[in-house]
């Protein structure tokens, strides 16, 4: 499959494999998924997934169950691995560089682009994992990507995760992993991306338990 993806380009079938095998691996090591909100997502449109972090556990649990492929914004080092790197940028994934600038603008207009060949961007807000499980401030920049591509925000909350793979550890523990998609949250209600990112963040927030949501 991935020698077809190289000979094609095509890394579709390629990205559906591992997804499946993401979902597969996490229900083998005894985390149950419990998903929520799927009916709050059109098929035909592009989102911005914008989801709180509290484990490592958070990518392989959530990402599979976005409907239609995603992006995300990866660190630009990876993408000098070889072979490795090749399929991030087939896969049309985002090189981000937080230390430049200029370079951080040029990642935000290629999500646009992502967003505009019909991808979904997936996002944590806040920019790293939280060490005990409560919501961290946001960063900006995704809200500036969210204002400038227009695209429709879907906040996440993400809960359970925690206590399963805590930070700096590698062990999981066995337990359920709750996922809730909440309504769209549309760039163009709002006068400024502070008014948007405090909606997402107070959309997150609501479907978390009491003690995460500060």
């Amino acid at each position: 499959m991935l020698i077809h993806a190289f000979l094609t380009g095509n890394i579709t079938p390629l990205y559906r494999t591992g997804m499946k095998l993401s979902n597969i691996c996490v229900r083998l090591v005894g985390v149950e998924i419990e998903v929520r909100g799927l009916e709050n997502i059109q098929l035909s449109r592009s989102y911005i997934y914008m989801s709180n972090h509290v484990s490592n556990l958070d990518p392989p649990v959530f990402v599979p169950n976005i409907p239609g492929r995603c992006s995300v914004l990866i660190k630009k080092e990876v993408f000098r691995l070889p072979i490795f790197g090749r399929i991030l940028k087939m896969a049309e994934m985002v090189p981000v560089d937080r230390s430049n600038r200029e370079a951080a603008i040029e990642s935000v207009h290629a999500a646009e682009e992502v967003l505009r060949r019909g991808l979904n961007m997936v996002i944590f807000p806040e920019g790293t994992r939280s060490p005990d499980g409560r919501l961290l401030p946001f960063k900006k920049g995704p809200f500036y990507l969210a204002m400038e591509a227009g695209a429709p925000c879907i906040p996440v909350s993400i809960y359970g995760t925690e206590s399963m793979m805590a930070k700096g550890s590698l062990r999981v523990r066995p337990g359920v992993a709750h996922i809730i998609f909440h309504a769209p949250v549309y760039p163009t209600s709002f006068a400024t991306r502070e008014e948007l990112m405090e909606a997402v963040r107070t959309a997150i927030a609501s479907g978390l338990p009491e003690w995460m949501r500060s």
